[in-house]
């Protein structure tokens, strides 16, 4: 037997076997974030059949994901973020367990025949879907191994094992993992979720969990001018060639400075943009709080054995977190600063009132607008200069 054959089709040097095991690794990511999750589970964008059917097929070749499964799976990390019912979150299961198990929670989550009925109404389902990729769902990678041989002998089992190995490490436990874990953030959502930005821009803009959790039906996962969005690049050229149609984006805020009064507008655009001006909040009564709880600290005043800087800094944490999202002694070391300071009393019960203009209410969109707009007159009259600001913001967002 020619031993050129045992050594595969294509013979190259040791970079060229990188070279090739990172384009696939990536078309997977990018499969991963424009077919799976901007597409199918959020319903960002429509795919033309051309890259759906292929996008199918190489997550077939190179995941042995069902689509039902993946989609599901992820619209109840939505629904159940951070509680027991999520199926991934670092916070119940631990971050280590998360990222180096997370390929493992993931297919505990997919035999959970409730999750899938519940959660994975409009993905395909059509003959190839029900008789192929889902039927023989793990023979796909199967047939991807055979072809790394043919084409390149023993080497490709090594780039196999690296494509096997990319998405349950980067999806299941970099952004489901670190992706709730550690970062920043630009919008204080109610769960942990982070941006990743600049350190992980190669997992197609998956990195930026934290934009994506406070919209998630955008199919643009980038909201500042320093951060890079690949996948949102790719669907622009999809977009570009009539084989993707983007449905929803962020919407970004608009201001007239000239308005004087809330009106039905006004209400609309804070609540489209709840999260974004939830984080303002913070920022903006940011100084005014340091300056509250120096003095508090130059006074000698204790709460419940809080000394240090450290134990300060968690208590402005708590500060930006709704009241049931706090165990009974924290709450009771906010309700011991807040009899000892008006302002920071002031500054939690105005952000808890904001709060309310975008919960679900009973309310009609007049008397929702008639309660922002006594928000912002109260917050005029405070005698908080930070707080009035704040308020002259609010009434002019359009």
């Amino acid at each position: 037997m020619d031993i050129g054959i045992l050594n595969g089709l294509i013979d190259l040097p040791w970079w060229g076997y990188v070279v090739f095991g990172l384009v696939v690794t990536h078309i997977t990511i990018a499969s991963v974030t424009i077919f799976l999750h901007r597409a199918q589970a959020h319903r960002g964008l429509e795919l033309h059949a051309i890259p759906s059917h292929f996008f199918r097929f190489w997550l077939w070749l190179t995941t042995g994901m069902v689509t039902k499964e993946w989609v599901a799976i992820h619209r109840k990390h939505h629904a159940k973020c951070e509680t027991v019912d999520d199926p991934h979150s670092p916070m119940v299961y631990g971050i280590g367990t998360v990222l180096l198990q997370g390929a493992e929670l993931y297919r505990t989550e997919s035999r959970n025949e409730e999750t899938l009925e519940k959660y994975s109404h409009g993905v395909p389902d059509d003959w190839i879907e029900r008789n192929v990729y889902s039927r023989y769902s793990w023979q796909g990678v199967g047939l991807m191994l055979v072809i790394n041989l043919v084409l390149f002998g023993p080497i490709g089992a090594t780039i196999w094992a690296a494509q096997m190995m990319w998405i349950p490490f980067h999806a299941a436990g970099i952004i489901n993992g670190l992706g709730h874990y550690w970062g920043y953030r630009h919008y204080t959502v109610s769960d942990t979720s982070t941006n990743l930005t600049p350190i992980a821009f190669w997992i197609g803009g998956e990195e930026l969990h934290n934009n994506h959790h406070a919209f998630p039906t955008s199919a643009r996962f980038s909201m500042k001018w320093y951060e890079f969005d690949l996948g949102w690049l790719y669907i622009r050229a999809l977009e570009t060639l009539g084989l993707a149609t983007v449905k929803k984006v962020a919407p970004q805020a608009r201001f007239d400075w000239q308005k004087v009064a809330c009106d039905v507008e006004t209400l609309q655009a804070v609540i489209s943009h709840r999260y974004e001006i939830t984080t303002k909040y913070a920022r903006t009564l940011k100084a005014t709080c340091k300056q509250e709880i120096a003095r508090l600290r130059a006074e000698g005043v204790v709460f419940h054995g809080m000394r240090g800087r450290s134990a300060w800094r968690s208590f402005r944490s708590w500060m930006q977190s709704d009241r049931t999202q706090l165990s009974a002694e924290q709450q009771a070391a906010l309700n011991e600063a807040f009899a000892r300071s008006e302002k920071l009393k002031a500054v939690y019960a105005f952000k808890q009132d904001l709060m309310k203009t975008w919960e679900r209410s009973t309310l009609s969109k007049e008397e929702l607008v008639a309660r922002l707009e006594d928000w912002c007159r109260r917050a005029e009259a405070s005698g908080i200069d930070a707080l009035q600001q704040f308020s002259r913001r609010v009434r002019a967002y359009a």
